[in-house]
């Protein structure tokens, strides 16, 4: 079949199922043979313009830039394993496409968070395993880890509990260690004054492939240079307000959240280097979780964190942190 005929199938495909389940003859397309799969490549947009999730690389590509994804996370407490699934229409929120996976460890005082694209398979050494969230000894301080480098150069964390295997190399294409890509404390309580957990994190956020060429470049120059931290996104939980009439502190969570809970949270940048001059907007929420049931948890994302990322953040709000609430 001619190149310019079977790149325009592919393009009535794309354009004519832009949802899921359809959505899967997208993907369909791409697992044929390289061949097809080049060509969807180049059709398929990203998540930032086309504001969809089709390929597992999507995951770990910005969100919408313009409205959210809304997400579901659902809790298992029996196999303390959690589920995130994307929301296909708000009058059926639980008949989602799964996302991701969870599952927490306990290591002596220590808790992990294994992040897999598997659902029955969540493990390190799984073909799945796309990173993972560890914890201090106080439950306070987190690091996110991806299985892949966040840019060319990167290197992998020297650090013990950021290995994959416990062998140094087993293969040249599957990388032993784990990449840095974010961190999120949560601050001590001392006072004990009431409102939701006060927390700050720091991500490496993935650079846009729409973002313009020279942003680009001097994304690429820092992290050539070393210096990292200069593009990291800086977030923090958005302020409650007073509310006189309930005589408590509340958050606009816009229908999203129903059930009071310290867990709740909304994030907003401090520094955000997707908009100009890297300057955060602290009225736009970025990331926002809240609980929805007993174990039904909502998550909205949008640029510049991925879906990793913000489910990365949220699962840091599960457990008890008796020192910050």
């Amino acid at each position: 079949m001619l190149p310019e005929i079977l790149g325009e199938i592919i393009r009535r495909v794309e354009e004519s199922e832009d949802r899921w389940p359809q959505r899967q003859n997208v993907v369909a397309c791409a697992c044929v043979c390289k061949r097809w799969r080049d060509i969807t490549r180049e059709i398929v947009r990203s998540p930032l313009r086309s504001g969809q999730i089709t390929f597992p690389s999507c995951l770990k590509q910005p969100g919408p830039r313009d409205s959210a994804h809304q997400c579901l996370i659902k809790r298992d407490k029996k196999t303390s394993t959690f589920y995130l699934s994307l929301t296909l229409s708000p009058s059926t929120p639980d008949e989602g496409k799964f996302l991701l996976a969870a599952r927490r460890y306990r290591h002596g005082a220590h808790t992990e968070y294994i992040i897999s694209l598997d659902a029955d398979d969540v493990s390190q050494g799984s073909n799945a395993y796309v990173g993972k969230l560890s914890s201090d000894f106080l439950g306070t301080n987190f690091t996110i880890y991806d299985s892949q480098p966040p840019h060319d150069g990167a290197k992998p964390s020297s650090s013990r509990a950021s290995r994959r295997f416990a062998s140094k190399q087993i293969s040249p294409q599957v990388p032993a260690g784990n990449f840095q890509v974010g961190q999120v404390s949560y601050k001590f309580n001392l006072l004990k004054s009431r409102g939701p957990r006060r927390m700050i994190c720091s991500l490496n956020c993935p650079v846009s492939v729409e973002a313009p060429i020279d942003k680009q470049m001097d994304n690429a120059k820092m992290m050539k240079s070393g210096s990292i931290n200069s593009d990291y996104t800086i977030l923090k939980n958005k302020a409650p307000r007073w509310h006189e009439h309930m005589q408590c502190w509340c958050l606009n969570f816009h229908g999203r959240v129903t059930v009071a809970s310290v867990k709740n949270f909304q994030l907003v940048a401090i520094m955000d280097q997707s908009q100009p001059g890297g300057k955060g907007d602290e009225e736009t929420v970025l990331l926002q979780f809240g609980k929805v049931g007993d174990d039904t948890f909502t998550m909205d994302y949008r640029q510049p964190l991925s879906a990793f990322q913000a489910f990365a953040v949220c699962l840091t709000s599960f457990g008890t942190k008796i020192a910050c609430e």
